[in-house]
C-alpha cells in the first residue's frame, strides 16, 4: 500500500467524518461512505476489492477484535452470565433457524441453509458498540441487552467455526491460500479437532506462560515494549489460527481474550488505546470500500430482497426476543434497530465456509454484499428510531403529576439535586435553613428521601410550581439543574414573575456562565472552579511551595478569573478576534499580578527569614 493511498485513506476519513456527524448521520455512516467514494467502485483512488482494501480491511478486524478481546475480562462475562446465555443464545437460535426454514424452503440444501442461517445471525460489535457509545445509550436497558448479544455472537463464532466443516457438501475453494493450511487435507471430523486443539493450546498457553513471559518484559523497563509484545502475540496467535485453516481475526480476538486476565492488561490498554479508533475507522472505510458494486448492478432485484429481508427478519426475531425477556417497549425497539445489520464476523463465517466447501463462491458473493449493504444501513436504523420510533413512546408515557408541597414559607428554594445540588441542600439543613427542593427527576426524589433529604418532584420552568413552593416569599433561589438551557429557562422565569427573589446559579461550564451573566445573574458558580483550585492548591504545596503563598497565589488566579470571566461574557458569541484578544490581556494581566506577589513574597521572605520555614 503506498503513500498515496495512506493519504487517500486519512484525507477521506477527516472529510467525511465531520461532515456525517453535523448533518446528524453519525461518525461510523461517515466512514463507510467515504469508503464508497474512494473503493474501487467509486473514485478508484485505492486498489482492487480484491486487492488493497481487502488487505487494509483485514488488519482492521485484526486489531479491533484484539482490543474487543481485552475487554471481556471474566468478571464482566461472569455479571451478564444471563443476558449473555439467554438473549444472546435466544437471538442465534432464533435467527439462524427462522434463515435456515426460509433458505430451505428457497432450495437450499438443509447443510447450506444452516451455515447461512449462522451468517446471518451476526451483528456488528464495532458498529453497535460505536453508535450506542456516540447516542449515550450504552447504559441504558436496550443497550445493555445489545451488549450482552454482541459478547455471546463473539464467543459462538468458536463453536460455528468448529461445526462448519461438518456441514461441507462441495469441493472446498479455498485457493492458495487455503492450500498452505497444515490441516488442509485432513477429513472434516479431524480438522474440527484440531482447530478446537489449537484454539485450547492458546487458552492454556496464554493462562501458563503469559505472567512470566510479561514479567520478563516489565523488567527492561521499556514502554514500547508492551506494545511490541501485545503485537507480537497478536501476529503469532493469528499465524497458528491460519495455519490451521481459521481467520487470523479469530486469533486476535483469542488473544486479546487471554490478555483480558493478565494483570498488565490495564497497561496494554493504555498503550493500544490511540490506535483504537483509528483501526475501527480504518475498518469502516474497507467495508464501505470493499462493497462490490459489479454485484449489485447484475443482479440489483435480488440483492434490495435479501437486504431487506435480512433486516426485516432480524428485526423480527430481535423484537420477539426483547418482548421475552421482558424489555419495556422503547427498549425493545433500540435492542431490534440497534442488532438488525449483519456483522464483521459473519465475512469471516463466509469465507472459511466457502473454503471448507460449505457454500459456493456465487452464493457466498452475493451473501457478502448483502451483509455489507445491511452494515451501511445500520446508522439509518438508528437514526430512524431516534428521530421517529423514540419520541412515539415518551409522548404516550403518563405524566406524573408534580408532588404536593406544604413547605411554603422556607427562605430557600433549590432546584436540582444532583451532584451538585446536592451538596447545597445538605449544608443549608444542617445549618438549620428551611429549603425547598425541587428536582424533575423522580428516581432522584426518591432516593434522596431514602436518605433524609427532603425534596419534591416537580418541574421548575412551571410558574404554578413555584407559586406553590412559595417563591413569593423566600429570599434566595439557587439554580442547580444540569441542563444549561432548561437553566436558563428558569432565570427568565424567575427574573420575570419574582424580580424580588436573589438568584445563585450553577455554571457547568465557562460558556453557561457567560450566558447566565448576559441574563442578569450576578451569583455564578462554576460548579468544577472550586475544586480544582483546591487540587491546585494542594499540588503546589506537594510541589514544595510554602502554604501561605500557595493559598495567595490561588486566591489571586481565583479573582482574576473570575473577572475575565465577567468581563468576556460582554462579548459577542460570534467576535472570535475580540474574545481571543481580551483572553490573551487576562492571561498577560493574571501573569504580571502574580510575579509582582512573587516579588513581594520574596522581598518579604529575605526580611523575615523564619516565614519560609
Amino acid at each position: 500500500m503506498s503513500f498515496f493511498q495512506v493519504f487517500v485513506y486519512l484525507l477521506a476519513a477527516v472529510i467525511s467524518v465531520p461532515l456525517a456527524k453535523r448533518l446528524g448521520l453519525g461518525s461510523v455512516l461517515g466512514y463507510l461512505l467515504a469508503g464508497i467514494v474512494i473503493g474501487p467502485f467509486g473514485l478508484r483512488l485505492v486498489g482492487s476489492a480484491h486487492g488493497d482494501v481487502m488487505h487494509i480491511a483485514e488488519f482492521g478486524v485484526v486489531m479491533m477484535l484484539f482490543v474487543i478481546g481485552m475487554e471481556l475480562r471474566p468478571a464482566v462475562l461472569w455479571k451478564l452470565r444471563g443476558p449473555i446465555v439467554g438473549l444472546g443464545g435466544a437471538q442465534m437460535l432464533g435467527t439462524a433457524g427462522a434463515v435456515a426454514v426460509l433458505a430451505t424452503w428457497l432450495g437450499l440444501r438443509w447443510q447450506m441453509a444452516v451455515a447461512v442461517g449462522f451468517i446471518v445471525a451476526m451483528s456488528s460489535t464495532a458498529i453497535v458498540l460505536q453508535l450506542l457509545s456516540e447516542k449515550d445509550q450504552m447504559r441504558t436497558a436496550g443497550g445493555k441487552s445489545a451488549f450482552a448479544v454482541l459478547l455471546f455472537q463473539d464467543i459462538a463464532v468458536l463453536p460455528i467455526l468448529a461445526l462448519l466443516p461438518l456441514l461441507a457438501t462441495v469441493a472446498p475453494t479455498g485457493g492458495a491460500d487455503h492450500a498452505k493450511n497444515a490441516i488442509s487435507d485432513l477429513p472434516g471430523w479431524q480438522h474440527a479437532l484440531v482447530v478446537v486443539a489449537a484454539i485450547a493450546a492458546v487458552i492454556l498457553g496464554g493462562r501458563y506462560l503469559l505472567g512470566p513471559f510479561f514479567r520478563y518484559i516489565a523488567a527492561t523497563h521499556l514502554r514500547e515494549m508492551f506494545t511490541v509484545t501485545a503485537l507480537l502475540l497478536v501476529v503469532a496467535i493469528a499465524l497458528l489460527m491460519q495455519r490451521v485453516g481459521l481467520s487470523p481475526a479469530l486469533g486476535a480476538f483469542l488473544a486479546g481474550v487471554v490478555l483480558a486476565e493478565s494483570k498488565y492488561r490495564h497497561q496494554l490498554e493504555t498503550d493500544i488505546e490511540p490506535f483504537k479508533g483509528l483501526l475501527l475507522g480504518l475498518f469502516f472505510i474497507s467495508v464501505g470500500a470493499g462493497i462490490d458494486f459489479a454485484v449489485i448492478v447484475d443482479q440489483p432485484a435480488t440483492i434490495a430482497l435479501l437486504v431487506v429481508a435480512v433486516l426485516a427478519l432480524k428485526f423480527i426475531v430481535l423484537l420477539a426476543v426483547s418482548r421475552v425477556s421482558r424489555l419495556e417497549p422503547s427498549q425493545r425497539y433500540l435492542f431490534a434497530f440497534a442488532l438488525a445489520q449483519g456483522g464483521e464476523f459473519a465475512f469471516v463465517l463466509c469465507s472459511f465456509a466457502t473454503q471448507g466447501g460449505v457454500l459456493v463462491a456465487q452464493m457466498a458473493n452475493l451473501l457478502g454484499v448483502t451483509i455489507a449493504l445491511t452494515m451501511a444501513a445500520a446508522p439509518l436504523l438508528m437514526m430512524i428510531n431516534e428521530r421517529f420510533v423514540q419520541p412515539r413512546f415518551r409522548s404516550v408515557l403518563p405524566a406524573r403529576e408534580p408532588d404536593e408541597i406544604e413547605e411554603r414559607d422556607n427562605p430557600v428554594i433549590l432546584a436540582g439535586v444532583g451532584r451538585f445540588g446536592h451538596i447545597v441542600a445538605r449544608l443549608l439543613v444542617v445549618n438549620g435553613f428551611g429549603t425547598t427542593v425541587l428536582d424533575n427527576d423522580a428516581e432522584q426524589v426518591e432516593t434522596l428521601g431514602r436518605f433524609g433529604i427532603k425534596s419534591f418532584y416537580g418541574d421548575a420552568t412551571r410558574l404554578d410550581l413555584l407559586h406553590t413552593a412559595g417563591a413569593a416569599r423566600a429570599r434566595i433561589f439557587i439554580i442547580a439543574i444540569d441542563n444549561e438551557e432548561k437553566a436558563l429557562e428558569v432565570v427568565d422565569l424567575v427574573q420575570e414573575n419574582f424580580p424580588k427573589l436573589r438568584i445563585l446559579a450553577r455554571a457547568t461550564s465557562r460558556q453557561h456562565a457567560y450566558e447566565l451573566l448576559r441574563k442578569g445573574v450576578t451569583d455564578v458558580y462554576r460548579e468544577t472552579f472550586g475544586s480544582a483550585v483546591d487540587l491546585s492548591v494542594h499540588a503546589l504545596g506537594m510541589l514544595g511551595l510554602e502554604g501561605e503563598r500557595a493559598r495567595r497565589t490561588a486566591q489571586i488566579f481565583r479573582e482574576h478569573d473570575e473577572a475575565s470571566v465577567r468581563e468576556m461574557a460582554q462579548v459577542q458569541d460570534d467576535d472570535d478576534a475580540a474574545y481571543v484578544s481580551l483572553a490573551r490581556l487576562h492571561i498577560e494581566n493574571l501573569e504580571r499580578a502574580l510575579a509582582s506577589d512573587r516579588e513581594m513574597f520574596n522581598d518579604a521572605a529575605g526580611q523575615n527569614p523564619e516565614r519560609i520555614r
